[in-house]
């Protein structure tokens, strides 16, 4: 049962960093396949940002859930999943920010631009205010994925613990 919980654990974790790791290769490919079109590759690549969210928060969830039992369980000790806890929080806000906050405001200024951010004036306040947010969503991206990498060694570091 210990090694099924373990199991469950790891594989919540390797799905969402996957889906991180993953997500900038499909973005460029996307874009890069349908290079004069930028307004369809930006709503096929905000999709799959909209899924990849999904799939973390759903990660995440169960992380937090695995997490708070494993020391009742017997599977790490108490102390040992205090901080992994605490920065699998910090990755779960952080993708809540990205889907409830940032992608509504992209996809405001990309309606109030027109429909197509690209088709206005690099001087238009919407595509300035668009290519801010679409910045500060990289930048979120990235640090889930530096958070859910020193997850992953804290969780190795518990399980030396536990021995």
């Amino acid at each position: 049962m210990k090694t099924l919980l373990r199991t469950l654990l790891y594989l919540a974790l390797i799905v969402w960093l996957g889906a991180e790791i993953f997500f900038p290769v499909v973005a460029a490919i996307t874009f890069g396949t349908l290079q004069p079109d930028t307004h369809t590759a930006g709503t096929i690549v905000g999709q799959l940002l909209r899924i990849l969210h999904g799939m973390g928060m759903v990660s995440g969830l169960v992380l937090l859930a695995l997490l708070a039992l494993a020391p009742a369980w017997g599977i790490y000790k108490p102390r040992a999943v205090l901080a992994p806890m605490i920065l699998v929080v910090l990755m779960l806000a952080l993708t809540v920010y990205s889907q409830y906050g940032i992608i509504p405001a992209m996809e405001r200024d990309r309606i109030a631009a027109g429909g197509a951010i690209n088709a206005v004036p690099a001087s238009s306040a919407y595509r300035i205010h668009f290519n801010q947010l679409h910045n500060r969503s990289e930048h979120v991206e990235e640090a889930i994925l530096l958070i859910g990498l020193a997850t992953v060694a804290l969780v190795a570091r518990a399980e030396t613990a536990r021995a």
